[in-house]
C-alpha cells in the first residue's frame, strides 16, 4: 500500500502569520535591535512567550526582508570606513577608555541599531587606540604614582585601620605622619568601624602632641564621619597665642580629606611593616593556643580580651618606637626626607627646610570632648572594675612581661584564680 506524504492533511505554514502582520514584524525587530539575532533562540522565543508560530528559517527570511541583518553579514558588506566611524565615535563617548570591544559593540547597536562582530570592533579599536588594551588588562596597574610632598612635620596625618588581625578579635586603628613617616599613635580597640572609638583615638593624639595636624585624611569609611567634623569644628575655633610659635591656621585646603585606600598611602604602607613585624607572629602565637578558649564561656572570653589586648598593644608600642627610630636608606628619588628617622626628621626639620604644621587647640576643650564620646573606656575591652582585678591577679604571678610563647601559659594560671575572684565579687 503506498504511503501518503500528509497523511493528516495538515499544512505546516497555516499557522504561521502573514508577511504583512505588523504586529509580528515588530516583535521580530524588537528581538532583532535587542541583540538577539540567533534565528533557532528567536523562533523558541515566539513559541513560547507570544503563541507564535514561526520556524527559524522563516525568522531569517522575515529579517531579510525588513533589511535587518546579524553582525557576520553586516561586518562582512558595510566598507571598512563605515566600520571605523561606528567605533570611533563610540569610543569617543568613553574618554577614559575604560570599555573593551564587548562593551563599545553593544554602545554600538543601541545607538545605531548596526550590528557589528566583535571581531571587527575589536580590530579597529586595536587600530586606533592600542594602548587601551593593556590599560584595562586586570593585571595591569592603573594607578598612576607619583611622589608625595608635604611643606613639613604635622601638615598632615594619615589614619587608617587595619584588620589583620580582626578574625581574632583585636582590630588595630592607627595615625602616621605624612612628612616624617613617624607613627603618631597605634591602638588596639574592640572595633574600628565604630567612629566614636576611632575619635576618641583621634583626639588622644592631639591631647599627647599639644596640637592638631593642618590637615588628616583617611579613607571614605563611615567611621571617619565624626573625625571630620571634629577636625572642621577644632580648625574653626583654633587660635595662635601671641606667646607660642607656630603658624597661622591655613583656610585654603580642607581640614579633612577623604580618599580612597590605594591613595591613603602614608598609612597604607605602613602597614605592611606591621604585617611582617608584629601581626603575622601574633598569628604563630594565637594558633598555638586558641583551642584552649571558648568564647562562649563569659570567662574565658573576658580573660583572653584583658590579656591579649594587653600584649598586642605592647607589641604595637614597640614596633612604633621601633619604627619612629628607624633610619631607613637614602632615596635620591623621594621628594621628602630620607636616609634619616622619623624622630630625627622631627627634631631636624629646620636644617631640613621644612615648616612645623602643628596647629594650636584648646586642649582642655579636647580633654571635654574626648568625655562626651565616652571616655577611655571605649577603647578598652574589659570593664575598669574587671581591668583591675586582672591585674592584681596579673601582678601575684611575678611574671613582668608578656611573651608570645608564654602568654597562653599564663592565660592557663590567671584562668582559675579569675574565676575565684568573680565568684567572691558577685558573693559581695
Amino acid at each position: 500500500m503506498q504511503r501518503a506524504n500528509n497523511p493528516t492533511g495538515r499544512n505546516q505554514h497555516k499557522d504561521c502569520p502573514p508577511k504583512d502582520s505588523e504586529q509580528v514584524n515588530d516583535v521580530l525587530r524588537r528581538y532583532h535591535n535587542s541583540g538577539q539575532t540567533n534565528r533557532v533562540t528567536v523562533s523558541g522565543l515566539l513559541r513560547t512567550v507570544h503563541g507564535i508560530q514561526m520556524s527559524s528559517a522563516t525568522v531569517a527570511r522575515r529579517w531579510n526582508s525588513m533589511g535587518l541583518k546579524g553582525s557576520t553579514a553586516t561586518s562582512r558588506d558595510l566598507p571598512d570606513e563605515t566600520k571605523r566611524q561606528y567605533v570611533l565615535d563610540a569610543c569617543a563617548e568613553d574618554p577614559a577608555g575604560r570599555q573593551g570591544p564587548g562593551s563599545i559593540r553593544e554602545n554600538i547597536r543601541l545607538k545605531t541599531g548596526v550590528h557589528l562582530t566583535f571581531k571587527s570592533v575589536r580590530n579597529e579599536m586595536r587600530a586606533a587606540h592600542p594602548a587601551g588594551f593593556s590599560a584595562r588588562d586586570p593585571n595591569s596597574k592603573k594607578l598612576v604614582r607619583s611622589s608625595l610632598t608635604s611643606p613639613g612635620p604635622h601638615a598632615e596625618w594619615s589614619a587608617d585601620g587595619h584588620d589583620k588581625f580582626k578574625e581574632q578579635g583585636f582590630p588595630i586603628w592607627g595615625i602616621r605622619d605624612k612628612w616624617s613617616r613617624q607613627w603618631i599613635g597605634l591602638w588596639v580597640i574592640p572595633c574600628n568601624r565604630t567612629l566614636e572609638i576611632v575619635a576618641y583615638c583621634y583626639l588622644s593624639a592631639i591631647l599627647d602632641l599639644g596640637g592638631r595636624p593642618r590637615q588628616s585624611t583617611t579613607d571614605c569609611g563611615s567611621e571617619t564621619t565624626l573625625i571630620f567634623g571634629l577636625a572642621n569644628a577644632l580648625a574653626a575655633l583654633s587660635f595662635t597665642p601671641v606667646n607660642l610659635p607656630g603658624p597661622e591656621p591655613n583656610h585654603e585646603q580642607p581640614v579633612h580629606q577623604f580618599l580612597k585606600s590605594v591613595r591613603n598611602i602614608t598609612i597604607e604602607r605602613g602597614w605592611v611593616s606591621l604585617k611582617m613585624s608584629v601581626i603575622d607572629n601574633l598569628r604563630v602565637f594565637w594558633d598555638a593556643g586558641s583551642h584552649l578558649v571558648n568564647r562562649a564561656d563569659p570567662h574565658q572570653k573576658e580573660l583572653v580580651n584583658w590579656l591579649w589586648s594587653k600584649f598586642i598593644q605592647e607589641q604595637l608600642d614597640d614596633f612604633r618606637a621601633k619604627m619612629n627610630a628607624h633610619r631607613p636608606r637614602v632615596n635620591k628619588d623621594q621628594l621628602l626626607p630620607s636616609g634619616l628617622s622619623p624622630n630625627e626628621c622631627m627634631e631636624r626639620y629646620v636644617q631640613l627646610g621644612a615648616e612645623w604644621c602643628l596647629q594650636h587647640v584648646d586642649l582642655e576643650l579636647v580633654r571635654c570632648l574626648r568625655e562626651e564620646l565616652g571616655g577611655e573606656q571605649l577603647i578598652y575591652f574589659n570593664t575598669l572594675e574587671y581591668r583591675t582585678v586582672a591585674q592584681r591577679v596579673f601582678d601575684s604571678l611575678s611574671i613582668g612581661r608578656i611573651s608570645g610563647n608564654s602568654i597562653w601559659g599564663i592565660y592557663q594560671e590567671m584562668l582559675p584564680r579569675m574565676r575565684q575572684v568573680v565568684v567572691l565579687v558577685d558573693a559581695l
